[in-house]
């Protein structure tokens, strides 16, 4: 019986990881992210990403380390600026990482 459950648990798991990837999450997934702590190292209005020296991302997955990100809201590049030391949600979407919410560290 414990052979059979193993073979329908093994041949059901492609099933599972077909979901939407391109799906955006629930506005209550969106603020469940975890603040992370970072420096804003550049913002790039022309490719609407800004880079980020961050802490341990574990709502993504990623470790320490500096890289870009998209915005949830392009209206944040105007505000931001190289230097602002922030607290950050990030979160997959289509394949990028994005900054789905912020606020200036204190």
């Amino acid at each position: 019986m414990r052979l059979i459950f193993s073979l329908l648990f093994a041949l059901s798991l492609p099933a599972f990881a077909q979901h939407d990837h391109h799906a955006s999450p629930p506005a209550a997934a969106a603020k469940a992210a975890p603040l992370t702590e970072g420096t804003v190292k550049k913002v790039d209005k022309t490719a609407s990403e800004v880079v980020i020296q961050h802490g341990q991302l574990d709502s993504i997955g990623m470790p320490p380390m500096t890289m870009s990100f998209g915005v949830t809201d392009k209206s944040w590049l105007n505000k931001l600026k190289a230097g602002d030391k922030i607290r950050f949600a990030a979160e997959m979407k289509a394949g990028n990482a994005i900054v789905s919410r912020y606020e200036l560290a204190k």
